[in-house]
């Protein structure tokens, strides 16, 4: 059974504790050695993983991205017509 005085100390997660699951474009932009202009550039160029959108927030997955980009940052979505 959960011992519920400590519940609350339990649910925080700071950035000391745990790293955050769901990237905003400032923690990718940190993670990807880049700026937060740049990382949208790929996003909207399907240039790296897709975001989740949670109305209007755009977050990435930690996973997807560290897979990204110990993948050599490959091209994600491939635009019809020939590349560009």
């Amino acid at each position: 059974m959960p011992n519920f005085e400590n519940a609350a100390d339990e649910r925080i997660i700071g950035p000391e504790r745990l790293p955050a699951e769901l990237l905003d474009v400032k923690a990718l932009a940190q993670l990807g050695s880049f700026s937060t202009r740049h990382a949208r550039r790929l996003a909207d160029a399907g240039k790296m993983p897709a975001p989740i959108r949670f109305g209007g927030l755009v977050r990435w997955r930690r996973r997807d991205i560290e897979q990204w980009i110990a993948d050599g940052c490959p091209p994600v979505r491939h635009v019809k017509g020939g590349a560009r």
